[in-house]
């Protein structure tokens, strides 16, 4: 089926609803390498007054990658939910906008209706929205997830401390996850990643991380970011693992280049889930993705890179996920050139992500070769958290000495929690409390004299 519209005298023909959304999509680099971008400005607009006519009933009846060649078009045609989809069933994708915008749409109306969504839908929608609309629906949805503290409370940022080390040195992984603590980073989880994926390398981290968990009674959970395969083995041999990670992507094709299947993963959380280690709840997977993964990959089936970054969420919904972050800017210009860029990539993937019902977080980032530079990670850290994200990833000073990029640092969700009137997980505020790191106002005190916490680098030191 074709798509038409008619701009300035001038008739648009769109000859499938692929080319049609990738024409409607924001201007970006990995969308122009492809091939696959909008001509003009005119035709990225007439492209949009097509697309705000197609009924959201036809992305049901028009999958874009064939159901017969791809497992997770098969699994979101065959998890659509009839019924949730039902109040929004008969919207075109621009009815839809408006109705998003709408007061009609309120955090009951948005989870009610999430399952109904598919990532087409949702991605097709966020080509209309301009980002103010992006961050003002992303906002009013409340996606609340918890193992040993609650992540996505309202008026409160979560934080993953990330302690990477280029050898996996304890004493300098000690020392990142010491500047965390004391930071009050840390309560969606300590996550690193490892620079080997041999399973003693992971194992000698997780058993550092939970001895530091453990010994010192902090309210958060451990992941040590390694393949789903090693966790797997890691499990089966009792080591303390808590949160199953997994890099995925939307296609079957994009998934097979990073060793997974969907009955790996159904392998990963079944076992996870047996391990029983939540304390206040139970969702044990962890899952990045990022726009230009499939395209990278050479799997994006003609796909622009937002529409099959947002099936990538598909996946993360079947695991009822603790943690989902998009790790925008981190494949590099070539699929996202600048700041502009980043942070509309940035908006859509939270916005997507949430409206599907996950909790989405961010890893606010850039290459040393884009055109970005730390003023455009404290705008994108801004507004991602006015928009709601349920956490942000935090580096040692914003800078990652092992994968070498630039992201947020532990300050820069001080700042976001002080000027937005955001607060830790709550069982993670109570810690901090209880070890005298919060003061009168709930901010982070001063640890200059000392603190009893700093144990921790001389021991894992020694």
């Amino acid at each position: 089926m074709s798509y038409t519209s008619v701009l300035g005298g001038r008739h648009h023909r769109f000859d499938t609803l692929a080319r049609l959304l990738a024409a409607a999509s924001p201007e970006r680099s990995g969308d122009r390498l492809a091939g696959l971008a909008a001509a003009s400005e005119q035709e990225r607009v007439a492209a949009r007054w097509a697309l705000a006519d197609v009924p959201l009933a036809t992305f049901l009846a028009e999958p874009l990658i064939p159901y017969e060649t791809d497992d997770v078009t098969r699994l979101i045609l065959d998890s659509h939910d009839t019924a949730a989809f039902a109040p929004v069933a008969g919207l075109t994708v621009g009815e839809f906008r408006e109705w998003l915008l709408s007061e009609r749409a309120d955090a009951v109306a948005l989870a009610a209706v999430a399952p109904g969504i598919t990532p087409e839908m949702a991605a097709a929608v966020s080509k209309l929205m301009g980002n103010a609309d992006l961050v003002a629906v992303a906002r009013k949805v409340r996606v609340v997830t918890a193992f040993r503290s609650t992540i996505g409370l309202p008026g409160r940022l979560a934080t993953r401390l990330q302690p990477n080390h280029p050898t996996d040195d304890p004493a300098g992984v000690a020392a990142a996850l010491l500047d965390g603590l004391l930071l009050g980073s840390g309560d969606a989880v300590i996550g690193i990643n490892p620079a080997t994926d041999s399973p003693k390398a992971v194992r000698d981290l997780l058993e550092l991380l939970d001895g530091v968990i453990q010994r010192y009674a902090i309210p958060t959970q451990s992941c040590v970011l390694c393949h789903v395969t090693t966790s797997v083995d890691l499990m089966s041999r009792g080591a303390p693992v808590d949160l199953v990670f997994q890099s995925i992507a939307g296609t079957q094709a994009a998934n097979a280049s990073f060793g997974v299947t969907l009955g790996l993963l159904d392998e990963a959380y079944e076992a996870a889930l047996k391990l029983e280690r939540g304390t206040v709840g139970h969702n044990v997977m962890y899952f990045e993705t990022g726009q230009g993964s499939a395209l990278s990959a050479g799997a994006h089936h003609g796909v622009d890179q937002q529409t099959v970054e947002a099936r990538a969420y598909a996946v993360a919904r079947r695991y009822d996920p603790l943690l989902v972050n998009t790790v925008v800017g981190f494949i590099g210009p070539e699929y996202l050139y600048d700041g502009r860029q980043i942070l509309r990539a940035a908006l859509e993937d939270h916005f997507c992500g949430k409206l599907l019902g996950l909790p989405m977080g961010l890893d606010i980032c850039y290459t040393n070769h884009a055109d970005a530079d730390d003023d455009d990670i404290a705008t994108m850290l801004t507004v991602l958290g006015v928009a709601g994200a349920s956490f942000v990833i935090c580096t040692p000073g914003g800078d990652d000495i092992m994968l070498n990029y630039q992201s947020a640092s532990y300050h820069d969700a001080l700042y976001l929690r002080e000027v937005l009137g955001l607060r830790p997980a709550p069982e993670f505020e109570a810690w901090l409390e209880s070890i005298g790191l919060l003061d009168e106002r709930g901010a982070i005190r001063d640890a200059a004299g000392g603190h009893p916490l700093t144990a921790i680098g001389r021991e894992l030191a020694a």
